[in-house]
C-alpha cells in the first residue's frame, strides 16, 4: 500500500549539508536524517526515495545555492517545487528554528498545498540573467566610486562650481585637478582611477550585452518593449531578464502583483483599507518599470530616436 501512496519529501538545502524529512501520504512525518550536497550524495538519496513509493514530491527553500539541486532532481524525474520562503506559513508563537524542524515543516505545507512556487528558469536564461545583473553591479560600484571621489573633495574643501555631472567637462577638471600633498594626491589618483575602470567594465559588459541578445529567445520581446518611451536597450534586457516569460502570467495583474505595484489592503468588515504599494516580489524589475514610466508625465511625441527603434 505505501507504494501507492505519494512520498511528500521536504529538504532544507545548505551549502554543505541537506537536512531531508519524509512522510508517505497521510501519515507521520520521518526524519531521513543528514546528507551532502554532492552529486554522489543526491543520486544515493534519489534511489532511497525511489524505493519508498512511486510518486515522489519533493521540495525546499529558494535560497543562495541556487537550482541545480531543483534541474538534477527533475532530471530523475520527480516532482520538484522550490518555493518562496517569504511564502511559508509560520506560527506566531513558535520560536525555535533548526534545520529539522525546517524540513519537517516544509513535508506538511507541501502536502497541505500551503506552498508558493518560484519560477525557475532555464539554463540559458538564467546564464543570460546572470550577464545583465553583472552589467548591474559594474553600475552600482560605478556609481559608489563616484560618490566615494566627491566625498573626497567635500571633505577637503574642494568645489566644481558647474554642474557635477560626470561629462567630459566634468572629468577634465578631475583630471587637472591636484593637491599640494604628495600622499593626498595618491590617495584621490586611486580614487579616480577606480572610476574610469568602472566606466570600461560597463561599457565591457554592455557589448557582451549586445552581442549575446541576438541569439536569446526574448530577443523579439527586447526590440518590441524599445518601442515604449522611457524603455532603452539597457532597461529592456534587465526587465526581461528577471522576468522571464512572461506568459507564465495568465492576466496582467499578475505580473503587476509579482512586481509589488499593487496598492497593500487591510479590509474588515464593511471597512476598506488601501495603502502603498506592495513592494513585494523583484525589487530591481519594479524599479526599472518605475524609472521608465517616468517618461510618460510628459505629453507624448514620437522622437526620432523612438521612431527608428
Amino acid at each position: 500500500m505505501e507504494h501507492d501512496s505519494t512520498l511528500y519529501v521536504g529538504l532544507d538545502v545548505h551549502k554543505d549539508s541537506i537536512t531531508v524529512a519524509y512522510a508517505i501520504g497521510t501519515g507521520e512525518v520521518e526524519l531521513l536524517g543528514k546528507i551532502g550536497t554532492t552529486q554522489a550524495d543526491v543520486e544515493r538519496l534519489c534511489k532511497r526515495l525511489q524505493s519508498k513509493a512511486r510518486c515522489v514530491s519533493i521540495v525546499y527553500e529558494a535560497g543562495p545555492c541556487g537550482y541545480g539541486l531543483y534541474r538534477q532532481l527533475v532530471q530523475k524525474e520527480f516532482q520538484c517545487m522550490v518555493c518562496a520562503p517569504s511564502l511559508i506559513p509560520r506560527k506566531p508563537g513558535e520560536h525555535i528554528k533548526t534545520d529539522r524542524r525546517d524540513a519537517v515543516k516544509l513535508v506538511r505545507s507541501l502536502r497541505a498545498g500551503d506552498l508558493s512556487a518560484v519560477y525557475v528558469p532555464s539554463v540559458d536564461d538564467e546564464a543570460f540573467r546572470d550577464l545583465a545583473r553583472a552589467w548591474v553591479i559594474a553600475k552600482d560600484d560605478l556609481k559608489r566610486a563616484r560618490q566615494r571621489v566627491k566625498a573626497f573633495l567635500l571633505s577637503h574643501g574642494v568645489r566644481y562650481t558647474r554642474s557635477a555631472d560626470w561629462g567630459p567637462a566634468h572629468r577634465r577638471w578631475l583630471s587637472a585637478h591636484s593637491f599640494d600633498s604628495a600622499w593626498q594626491q595618491f590617495a584621490f589618483e586611486e580614487l579616480r582611477r577606480a572610476i574610469e575602470d568602472r566606466l570600461a567594465q560597463c561599457d565591457r559588459l554592455e557589448s557582451a550585452l549586445r552581442e549575446a541578445v541576438v541569439n536569446w529567445r526574448f530577443y523579439p520581446a527586447v526590440l518590441g518593449l524599445q518601442a515604449m518611451r522611457g524603455v532603452q536597450f539597457t532597461t529592456a534586457v534587465g526587465m526581461l531578464a528577471e522576468l522571464g516569460d512572461l506568459s507564465r502570467f495568465v492576466h496582467p495583474r499578475q505580473l503587476m502583483a509579482w512586481l509589488g505595484v499593487t496598492p497593500s489592503e487591510h479590509s474588515s468588515g464593511g471597512k476598506r483599507r488601501q495603502g502603498s504599494i506592495t513592494k513585494s516580489g523583484n525589487s530591481y524589475a519594479r524599479k526599472l518599470l518605475v524609472e521608465a514610466a517616468w517618461s510618460y508625465r510628459h505629453p507624448a511625441r514620437v522622437s526620432p530616436d523612438i521612431q527608428r527603434r
